[in-house]
């Protein structure tokens, strides 16, 4: 069963523009000094007036915890959460935002590390890259952008690391263009992967990696990476009481937990911040969501936008 989670009222500190019509935002506590830690990959859930819950990757320094920092672009053909940070936010408005967790952790690993970032999904690359260059291990940044006037955080992100170790990929700048498939062709010896940014690039790093051995290849998406156009089937689900519960074609798993009466936490409901996350004891799922691992697929479920052919017996 999902336990509540902490959630603090913080100010806006600050916010200032940062190119590709993103809005980065300073939160603070207004008694605390100090916040709650996290590490590099982590994010918070944000809870907005309009009745939105957003996630939000943590993009500031982890060693500095006087303030939470994120970013966030505007999507014009989005649910509204970020139209409204974009139109409403200013400094001095309080925002109930949750202690942060971390489903994209950077692992142990005495490999180089190879960041990859797309646009917006610089947000959690950054800190992972802060933390690296630290830590003087060895890894390389590569960015991927339109242009340098369409890049967020690129003007913090040279102040911070070494020119070595960081490389831009500007799509108006042939120089500077690198093919994926080319890119990660060859997989420098113990190297780890970590990816973000829009479907798209996703996708192409998806594809450009599928060689990689498992467990080598880490990522956080915005979206969905598959979009299945299957007709979704009504199916069982089966609790560790016996209870047997129907999800109905129309409905979600998790609506259809919640009806029962099983208390489940959940956020995005849209498969990608593993707030609903729970396990399965029997059964043929089908996975829909962007948040668990490969290693985990055979015992962990999403029930927001997963479903399954039969009967799934949880472990709630």
């Amino acid at each position: 069963m999902g336990s509540p989670r902490i959630i603090m009222k913080l100010i806006v500190a600050g916010v200032h523009v940062e190119p590709g019509d993103v809005r980065v935002i300073e939160l603070k506590h207004h008694r605390r000094p100090l916040l709650p830690a996290f590490e590099p990959g982590s994010h918070v859930d944000v809870h907005l007036p309009i009745g939105k819950v957003r996630q939000y990757s943590l993009c500031g320094d982890p060693e500095d915890l006087s303030r939470y920092t994120i970013a966030v672009k505007r999507e014009n053909g989005g649910r509204g959460g970020s139209a409204w940070i974009h139109d409403q936010l200013t400094p001095g408005a309080e925002l109930p935002v949750t202690a942060p967790r971390n489903h994209f952790p950077l692992k142990e690993s005495d490999g180089p590390v190879l960041l990859l970032a797309g646009g917006i999904g610089i947000t959690p690359i950054f800190a992972m890259a802060r933390a690296l260059w630290r830590q003087g291990k060895p890894f390389e940044l590569h960015y991927f952008a339109r242009s340098r006037s369409l890049a967020p955080l690129l003007g913090a992100l040279e102040k911070t690391i070494s020119s070595e170790n960081l490389r831009l990929h500007l799509d108006d700048q042939v120089e500077t263009r690198q093919d994926l498939e080319e890119l990660l062709s060859t997989r420098p010896s113990g190297a780890q992967l970590y990816y973000c940014g829009p479907p798209g690039f996703m996708a192409a790093v998806a594809l450009a990696s599928e060689d990689w051995p498992d467990g080598t290849v880490n990522f956080e998406a915005f979206q969905p990476l598959v979009q299945d156009d299957t007709p979704p089937e009504p199916f069982m689900i089966v609790l560790r009481n016996g209870a047997v519960v129907s999800v109905p074609a129309d409905k979600s798993a998790l609506s259809a937990i919640r009806a029962a009466g099983v208390l489940l936490m959940a956020s995005c409901e849209n498969g990608v911040c593993g707030t609903c996350e729970c396990g399965y004891l029997e059964g043929q799922p089908i996975h829909r969501d962007a948040v668990l691992p490969s290693n985990a697929r055979s015992h962990r479920f999403i029930p927001c936008v997963s479903r399954a052919t039969g009967v799934l017996k949880l472990d709630l």
